[in-house]
């Protein structure tokens, strides 16, 4: 494949958009409508999901900034139009999973980010802000992780009735050391209790082995560009290891 090459920054990584944003108005139906063609866009374009998912939260009242970040990405997809997602044969499902504790500016609440592939490109990918606030990073992580852990039993089922089962557990990638203590050892629930018991189903997944946890440092950790805005070189490495390039 090949090496992937980044025309434009897809949006500033300090930028902080806000509902309080005082900048001017701008109109509702014309933004309304860039950002539901750009959501139809992440369909085959996973790099965007976090960027238009930041946009998709002022639709209500957008205001310049917003708009002017939305104009961003159209500048970013133009100098990438022919990018796409490229696939080999291969039978292993991997998975990485992160979170940006507290990165929404006005709910406090973090931002979920999974991605899975199956040997070979990305198949399966969400940036998502999650439903309730999380007291600290490594509870955000831990949700973070049991959203993915539904999604990886999931697919494994889908994979078995397509006669592709999967043997071994799934490969978790996790750059956060405390979130993987609370999901292996069980001594740490004393510790977790405020943590809804939903959450505790990643530690079910562990048990029975259909998932694996496995640190990963955060540069090499695919989900970051599903939670937060990223320099070029970082989003350049993610978009090689997730096989996003030219169409071969």
């Amino acid at each position: 494949m090949t090496k992937c090459k980044v025309v434009g920054r897809l949006m500033e990584v300090d930028l902080k958009l806000s509902v309080e944003d005082t900048s001017s108005l701008v109109d509702e139906r014309l933004y309304r409508k860039l950002v539901g063609s750009l959501i139809f866009l992440c369909n085959t374009r996973p790099d965007i999901s976090f960027a238009v998912g930041v946009l998709s939260r002022f639709s209500n009242k957008p205001r310049e900034n917003h708009w002017n970040a939305g104009m961003q990405i159209l500048r970013y997809i133009r100098g990438t139009h022919e990018y796409g997602i490229n696939y080999s044969t291969g039978k292993t499902l991997t998975r990485f999973c992160d979170s940006d504790w507290a990165g929404d500016v006005d709910s406090k609440r973090s931002v979920t980010g999974y991605c899975f592939t199956l040997g070979s490109g990305c198949v399966s990918w969400i940036s998502k802000k999650q439903p309730t606030v999380a007291l600290s990073s490594k509870e955000a992580e831990y949700k973070a992780a049991c959203f993915a852990a539904c999604e990886a039993r999931w697919l494994r089922r889908i994979l078995s009735d397509m006669g592709a089962g999967q043997q071994e557990p799934t490969t978790l990638h996790c750059d956060n050391q405390s979130c993987m203590a609370i999901a292996k050892n069980p001594v740490f629930h004393a510790r977790t209790k405020h943590i809804e018991i939903q959450y505790h189903f990643v530690r079910e997944l562990i048990l029975s082995e259909e998932v694996e946890m496995i640190y990963c440092p955060t540069t090499e950790n695919c989900a970051d560009m599903f939670t937060k805005a990223l320099g070029r070189e970082q989003l350049e490495r993610l978009l090689q290891k997730l096989k996003i390039g030219l169409r071969q």
